[in-house]
Order: C-alpha cells, then structure tokens, then sequence
C-alpha cells in the first residue's frame, strides 16, 4: 500500500468510503474490505453509520495500530463545547480509543472558523484524535483554516475525479503541506463507460475505474472509493501493479472542467 504524507500524517492512498452503507452490509464490506488489504476506512457522523464501522473493523482482526480511521463532525456541532461533545460521542459509536484523522465535514459560515477550529485543535490535544483536518473547504477557506488554526491541518477532503478540474483547491492544498483526499473518484460509477478510460485500461489491461483511480493516487492524492460490492472492493485497490504514462495523465486530466460537480448542496461554500 502507498501512502500520502501530509503534516505528520500517513494517509493509505486508497481507502473505502462508506457514505450511504447502512447496517449489517455496511459492517460486512468493512471487515471485506480490511481482509483484502485496505487499511482506510472513512466515516462520518451523518453517515450514521460509525457503530457499523466499528464492528466491521474488530470483525476483521486486523491490528488496530494497523489502520487509518477517518471520521467527520458535522456542522451543527462546530460550536467548541458541542465539538468536543460530538467527538466523544464518534469514539463510543466506534469504541475506539482515539480517531486517526477528524474532518470538519462542511465549512459553517454561522460559527467563527477560529473557534471551532480552536475546539478541533483541542480535541487533538486531549488525545481524542491524531490528526485534524477539513472537508469541503475552498482556496479561501483553506488559508483562512491554517492562519487560524493552532495545530496543522493534514488534509482537505473534496469531490475529485476526471470530469471535475480540482487544480486550485490542489495547489492550495500543497501550498500548505496538506493532503487532497477525493471523495466520489470514481464519479458515482460515471467512468465505466468512459471511451478514454477505457481506451487506456485496455493497455494495461485494468478498468476504467482502475486508471481513473490510478490516475489520482500518482497525483499523490487519496482516493476514498465507495462501494457496495464486494467484489467492487478487490478491484478499486488492485492498481499498485501498473503506472500511467506522462501523456495518459495529461489525456485524462484535459477531460476535467469546473462544472462536473456531482454533491452540491444549498449550504455548500462559493466553489473555486
């Protein structure tokens, strides 16, 4: 497995989201998932789903120290005393003793970034956490986090794939040491048909979901694919055995615009 290191941080490059995986099946791709060798697992509060997830990871017996387990607070709770409650809270739905990466899920333009930051950077020092980090947050709202926070941010999880240009949020991050984790990097299953793709997978004789994932984590990005097939699980992290040529990255990177978003929300920041 490869990693991207960011502030501290040793992200696994590819991971098993778990938006949208619900009760006993979501436990059961979890430990699938650890068993096949992943060691990135990535939750959230509003998954409501982290109790699942915590059972999936002590079914599988894979070592603790072993994997990365990444959880979201959601922004009805970035006041710090709610904050701080919510983490709590994550830890005893995972029954874990402390969480590897902790994301602030949405920006909140109704509480100072300074002080949920603040109560974020707390956490960490508790021992609640490792590491802290944000999700969905823009240029701006990058720089605005690491001027505001005490501690160092690892990483800005957003929407990435090939049909979405996520260069500037990219460069940004960079900037500051911090990783990009892609959520949706497969673009909710769009690629399958993709003829580019396509095109390229049969080269080197992997799927369009294969290349498209190969293609972020050779940008040195995080790829957290979700799924709800097994045997989906084996072929999103079967792609360590083959790399893209300087040309098919650029061919697949002219096939983004800024317009491809496929999660956008009323309450979602001005995009870059």
């Amino acid at each position: 497995m490869q990693f991207v290191e960011a502030n501290g941080a040793k992200i696994p490059a590819v991971g098993l989201g778990t938006w949208e995986l619900r009760g006993r099946s979501c436990a059961r791709l979890v430990e699938q998932a650890l068993k096949l060798g992943y060691r990135h697992i990535d939750t959230a509060q509003a998954y409501e789903n982290e109790r699942e997830v915590g059972d999936g990871l002590r079914a599988s017996r894979v070592r603790r120290d072993e994997v990365f387990v990444t959880t979201k607070v959601w922004t009805t709770h970035f006041a710090p005393n709610d904050l701080e409650r919510s983490a709590k809270d994550s830890l005893t739905k995972l029954r874990l003793s402390e969480i590897d990466l902790l994301l602030l899920h949405w920006p909140n333009p109704h509480v100072p970034l300074q002080e949920t930051l603040g109560a974020l950077a707390q956490v960490k020092k508790l021992g609640m956490c490792r590491h802290i980090g944000v999700s969905n947050f823009t240029v701006a709202l990058i720089e605005e986090a690491v001027a505001a926070c005490p501690e160092p941010l690892v990483c800005d999880q957003v929407e990435y794939h090939p049909y979405l240009d996520q260069t500037k949020v990219k460069d940004a991050c960079a900037r500051q040491g911090m990783a990009l984790v892609a959520y949706s990097p497969v673009a909710k299953g769009r690629i399958k048909n993709d003829r580019t793709l396509a095109q390229i997978g049969q080269a080197h004789g992997k799927t369009a979901a294969q290349v498209c994932l190969r293609w972020l984590v050779q940008q040195n990005v995080a790829a957290i694919p979700r799924t709800s097939r097994i045997e989906r699980l084996s072929e999103n992290i079967d792609i360590f055995d083959f790399v893209l040529s300087e040309e098919e990255m650029r061919q697949i990177s002219l096939m983004g615009s800024a317009k491809v978003r496929l999660t956008d929300f009323g309450f979602a920041p001005k995009w870059d």
